[in-house]
This record gives structure tokens, sequence and C-alpha cells, in this order.
């Protein structure tokens, strides 16, 4: 087999360290990563058959293969806090454990929790003695034995007293006290802190005998009944996709199990890497799907017409995916390639500057890569 000798172009990375230099392996992957050019003479184009012609543009149909995460819309996190301080007397959960909505998530001590029961029933005895005055003072008033100014005294002090017991038992219903079943032998010290949904506990922000105000969150609940999938879509890719379109997702772990999903949103921004945001609803709730879980998705899509090459003329790299730019005089600078749907031999990329009047290397474009791995290796 023939040698073929590549000259490779790299930016010179100058530092400067206390006393030593960088790892060998460190200073390999910036060499790596700084490695752009490849140079060939006219010998060297032809034994490694090397072609190089244009993209074109092509209609182009198939599978759009997607990459995003399971999320959680915000109606379904819940963050629990009390509206009263107090010390945490007792709790058992801890993350991942699953509760259900009215469950008893913690229980809290404190004096104000007296003194709020204490307070409602006083209001609620003196709402009753005002209301018997006052329609003792109607009769009075009726018999012309009592003045009219007597009387609206009793009916604003029996209105008034109403409306301080009424709020004391709304502050009661806050807490989770029942101001109906509230009497002098039932007053507690503790409230129970109840859950509000059906879910599992993804954080515990409080431990025994801790003191808690009302701007704490002690626990953070998750639904994951309603849990969604979010795609990323590169901006080139978006008009193929519509709201109702079936996705097949599935993990990296186990591709071979498949999660049906159904586009119900399109995000109208993108974010700074040119990308939207795509949200997908699982047909079919499976408990193993995990917030935050990484998963791969595919979308069949329609024809298209878009910047297509030979399947031969892009190459994988440390994750990535290449083509060759012919820079003339036998040049060749290696360029970041994006991928999108692939058929009958053909590839669909966009890239920085890529367009059909490009002329890219068509084939063996592979040996250009080997030759530039293994001289970055030998340097």
């Amino acid at each position: 087999m023939k040698t073929y000798i590549l000259s490779i172009l790299a930016a010179t990375v100058l530092f400067a360290s206390c006393g030593g230099e960088k790892p060998k392996k460190e200073a390999k992957e910036e060499k790596q990563a700084d490695t752009l050019m490849v140079t060939l003479t006219p010998a060297q184009m032809k034994n490694a058959g090397i072609q190089t012609g244009m993209p074109s543009n092509e209609n182009v149909s198939g599978v759009l293969k997607l990459q995003g995460s399971i999320d959680v819309p915000p109606q379904s996190t819940v963050s629990v806090s009390f509206p009263l301080g107090g010390y945490l007397k007792r709790t058992e959960l801890l993350p991942g454990a699953h509760v259900r909505k009215g469950e008893v998530l913690g229980v809290l001590e404190d004096m104000q929790f007296i003194q709020i029961q204490q307070d409602y029933l006083s209001a609620r005895e003196k709402e009753l003695f005002a209301e018997k005055e006052y329609k003792r003072q109607q009769e009075l008033n009726a018999s012309k034995a009592s003045s009219d100014k007597v009387m609206e005294q009793a009916r604003t002090e029996m209105e008034t007293q109403r409306i301080n017991m009424r709020s004391l038992a709304q502050k009661l219903e806050l807490i989770g006290i029942n101001p109906n079943r509230l009497t002098a032998g039932n007053i507690s010290k503790s409230v129970n802190i109840y859950s509000p949904i059906d879910g599992f506990v993804s954080k515990v922000n409080v431990n025994i005998g801790k003191y808690t105000s009302p701007t704490d969150v002690l626990f953070e609940l998750v639904n994951p009944k309603d849990i969604h999938l979010a795609l990323n879509v590169f901006e080139k890719d978006v008009n193929q996709l519509s709201v109702g379109q079936k996705v097949i997702t599935y993990t990296t772990d186990n591709p071979d199990k498949k999660y049906e999903a159904e586009i119900i949103l399109i995000s109208k921004n993108l974010d700074e890497d040119r990308m939207a945001s795509v949200h997908c609803h699982f047909e079919k709730f499976d408990a193993s799907l995990l917030p935050g879980m990484f998963m791969n998705a595919e979308v069949e899509v329609k024809n298209a017409t878009a910047l297509t090459v030979n399947e031969d003329a892009v190459v994988r790299w440390q994750n990535k995916h290449y083509v060759f730019v012919d820079q003339g005089n036998n040049n060749f600078k290696i360029t970041p390639v994006a991928l999108g749907n692939a058929n009958a031999g053909k590839q669909q990329v966009s890239g920085e500057g890529l367009t059909d009047k490009t002329t890219i290397v068509t084939k063996n474009a592979y040996a250009l890569l080997m030759k530039l791995k293994n001289s970055a290796e030998d340097e």
C-alpha cells in the first residue's frame, strides 16, 4: 500500500503555566481541534481516488431524526410551602417517593397554631352573643323601649364580630383546619401538610426540627402523568413539522422499546443555537419515563427541497459530522455540518457557508479523515 503524505496546517496555541506544560492528552486534543486543513499533491489526489463535486438541491423524504428530553409542564410541578411558620415535627418523605393527593407530607408545630384556634373560638362566641344582643335590641326598638341608635350600635357590633370570625375561619382553612369541627376540646398545636397532587417527590428541602417560614419551599412534587417530550429541531427542519404529526421515540439504553407520541406545540422562536423547541404528548403513560431523561425521536416527513450530498461525502469525527470543502490548489478544509434526512444514498446537510455552489469532496472523504487523524496522533 502506498503511503500518502499529508501536511496539516494548524494554529499554534501559546500558553504559559506555573512551572510546567499542559498534559500531553489535553495538548493533543487542542491540536486536533485546531487541525482544519489538509493539503495533497496532484499525485496523492489521484492515488487516494479523491473526487470533488457540488451539493445539489433535491427533494428529500424519509425519517427526520431528532433528540430531546422528558420535560414536565409548569402546571405539573408543584412547590409545597406553608402559609405560617413552624417547626417540622415529622416527615417520612424521600426524593422519588410516590404520594397521593391529600396524603400527609409532614407535620408542623408552633404556638401560633394554638393562638389562631383560640382566637377563632373566642370570635365565634362573641359573634353569637352579638347576634342575640342585636335581636334583643330589635324587639326593644319595636316597642319603643330602645332607641334607634342603640339598635344600630348592636347591629354594627354583630357585623364586626361576624367579619372577625369569618376571617379567622379562612385562616384556619388555609392551614388545613376545618373551623366547623373545631371545639375547645380538640385544639391542637400541630397542623398537617397535605399533598395537592398525585405524583412523586422530586425534592425534600427540610429536616426534622427545622423552623420553616412561609417563603420556604418545603417539598417539590411532580405529576408524571402529564410529562411530555421536548425535542430540539434545527431551524431548517421546523417547516417539515406540524401539530398532530406522530413521533416514535426511544431511549439510548433501550432503542428497541418504542414510545408513541404526538406533536402538540411548536415554538415560534429560536434559541441561540438557531433551534426550535417542539413539544410532544405521549399516547400512553409509562412510569419508566422520568423527567430529564434523554430521548431519541423519529418523525416521518413529506418531500421537501433541501441541500443534499452523497452519503460518502460525510464523515464522522469526535461525535460530529463533517465534509471536506475544496479550497483550491488541492487544499481541503474540514467543515462541520448538521444532518437531516437520508434517502437513496443522498444525505441532507446544512452548514455555515455551504451552498449548491460549494465544491466539496464527494468520494473517499473518509480516506482524508483517516490521514488527518493519523497525522494528528503522530504529532
